[in-house]
């Protein structure tokens, strides 16, 4: 000890000069090679011709430019950025007050919500949110709460992020919408399989007596994340092997096996499992045939874990189908979708059986009789006369006495995607505030607004903006970016893997590197406390307003700033 001691002291009173003109050396060396290169042999570059070394710092900048921009830059692409730090700051239990105002004056708000005279107690106003959706079905959806997640595909977000959302959701008692990826296992996180009776439709692996040892001896040593990576390329050889679930209180894997014979599937949703509603897209995606064509049975299957089906038309910032860059398009991936691996991934424009309104509405009638559940679908509106011929259509069965849509989800132009080209983004769509103007008139006037519930979506994250949707007609609110922020987001805009970016903290990419380091049994905490901050957040805004329930809102409550 003594000499260890001594060794320590002699090496604190070096003289590191020797060290230190050793790293300057070498870093001039570097830099001089730079500048060779950049002005002699590369020859793509006119910028590095002419300013070497220099140059490059530039394109550092424009490197960090979207992960840092919202440290130091001004936040122009939400309402302020005191909403940003509020979803921050609820998702991890801190507290959301604020002092003084925020950065954007009082004066320059859009909208203004109206101050009862005599206002509630939050006591006072209804601690129970839910909607119900199909009441005409066999089996009518009651959701838990006025608010989802909105459709975000497996494979858009990594495998981790999805299980931390359906944990988050099963936690918070909200729905979760699959996107037109589909149902995958990572969707069924949360499914006991030991108290559940499912092991007659999911395919199991277990761990041989030394891959057991092996896996506890890294949990001593090391973390739960690399312990997992470990037993996992143990346990599991096929190239897929990401599409199973771990369990870690019996040590074995499982997902479902679609081979199963439908009796074999649950009844009703295993209790475990969150409210997932199915997006269906153009892909058919989770429910197709070898041929890629509509799969009856296997639709039958994935409804057993599903409260309804949402059939997609249309995205605000992504009107045409779904895209995947090959980056994204893993094994697992090709498995869940039934597509080629490491392939870019481009859905169709058009969903295949939506070549005109009967056609349309005659196969969402036959998807409420396979899953004897609700089924809607989403669109963006263009302008009233374009909504009016799904109104026209509705109305005509209606009469008819054929069943129609349950549910609208209406997603406003300024909706967000992980993947979509600049034109899409910014010029396709109305609002949702106009869109919803339109869809409640509409619906009004050809007696169908009592039939078919309505979900918004765009742009919000904090229970202002809830209130306001809930203000415009809407019966129940979707959210996206407001759940990806309470996931870690930092909005460094780099979801889709495009030039080789991936997603700095794991939630939107699959980069096994980057993803396995995932919290996320901490981020499914974070989910549902956001969720239930946004819940407390509605009250407290409709007891100042005079107000016990969501139902009794109106344009009439507010007033344009």
């Amino acid at each position: 000890m003594q000499e260890l001691l001594n060794f320590s002291k002699h090496a604190l009173l070096s003289d590191w000069d020797t060290f230190f003109h050793v790293i300057g050396i070498l870093f001039l060396l570097v830099l001089v090679n730079i500048f060779i290169y950049d002005r002699f042999v590369q020859r793509k570059n006119q910028l590095l011709i002419n300013y070497p070394l220099i140059g490059r710092m530039r394109y550092l900048f424009y490197m960090l430019r979207n992960p840092m921009r919202q440290y130091f830059g001004d936040e122009t692409f939400y309402d302020s950025f005191e909403k940003l730090q509020w979803v921050n700051n609820v998702a991890l239990g801190k507290n959301p007050y604020l002092s003084f105002s925020p950065t954007k004056p009082y004066g320059n708000q859009k909208t203004l919500f109206k101050h009862a005279n005599f206002v509630n107690e939050v006591s006072e106003v209804n601690d129970e949110f839910s909607v119900t959706f199909g009441e005409k079905r066999e089996t009518p959806f009651i959701s838990k709460s006025i608010i989802g997640r909105s459709a975000m595909s497996d494979g858009a977000i990594s495998p981790e992020g999805t299980r931390a959302f359906a944990l988050g959701a099963s936690q918070g008692n909200f729905t979760i919408n699959t996107g037109e990826g589909g149902l995958t296992s990572n969707f069924l996180f949360s499914l006991n399989v030991e108290d559940c009776d499912c092991r007659d439709y999911l395919e199991i692996k277990k761990g041989t007596w030394f891959a057991k040892g092996i896996y506890k001896l890294f949990r001593i040593f090391t973390n739960r994340e690399i312990a997992q990576r470990v037993y996992r390329k143990m346990v599991l050889r096929q190239k897929d092997r990401g599409s199973f679930i771990f369990d870690n209180q019996r040590l074995l894997y499982f997902r479902i096996d679609w081979s199963a014979d439908l009796n074999y599937f649950p009844t009703t949703v295993p209790s475990t499992l969150p409210d997932i509603i199915f997006q269906m897209g153009s892909g058919l995606y989770g429910v197709r045939d070898d041929n890629g064509k509509f799969d009856p049975l296997r639709y039958q299957k994935v409804m057993r874990f599903a409260k309804m089906t949402e059939v997609k038309l249309a995205q605000g910032a992504k009107q045409t189908g779904g895209k995947l860059l090959a980056s994204k398009v893993s094994d697992d991936i090709a498995y869940y979708r039934g597509i080629p691996a490491h392939e870019d991934l481009i859905s169709p424009n058009r969903f295949p059986y939506a070549t005109d309104m009967e056609t349309f509405f005659d196969f969402i009638s036959e998807l409420q009789g396979l899953s004897s559940k609700p089924v809607g679908f989403k669109i963006v509106i263009a302008d009233r006369e374009s909504f009016e011929l799904y109104a026209k259509a509705l109305k005509k069965r209606k009469e008819q006495g054929k069943s129609i849509a349950d549910f609208l989800t209406i997603d406003g132009g300024d909706g967000g995607s992980a993947t979509a080209s600049l034109e899409m983004m910014s010029k396709i769509g109305l609002p949702i505030r106009m869109a919803l103007r339109i869809v409640v008139e509409v619906l009004e006037e050809y007696g169908l607004r009592d039939d078919i519930k309505i979900i918004a979506a765009e742009k919000v994250l904090t229970p202002d903006d809830v209130i306001e949707l809930f203000c415009y007609g809407a019966d129940f609110i979707n959210i996206a970016r407001g759940f990806m922020i309470s996931a870690g987001c930092i909005r460094a805009r780099e979801c889709s893997g495009a030039g080789g970016r991936n997603c700095p903290v794991g939630l939107a990419t699959m980069d096994e590197a980057k993803r396995s380091r995932f919290l996320v049994l901490q981020k499914a905490e974070n989910i549902a406390r956001y969720h239930h901050e946004l819940l407390h957040g509605v009250r407290s805004l409709l007891a100042v307003m005079g107000k016990k329930d969501v139902c009794e809102l109106s344009e009439k409550d507010f007033v344009k700033g």
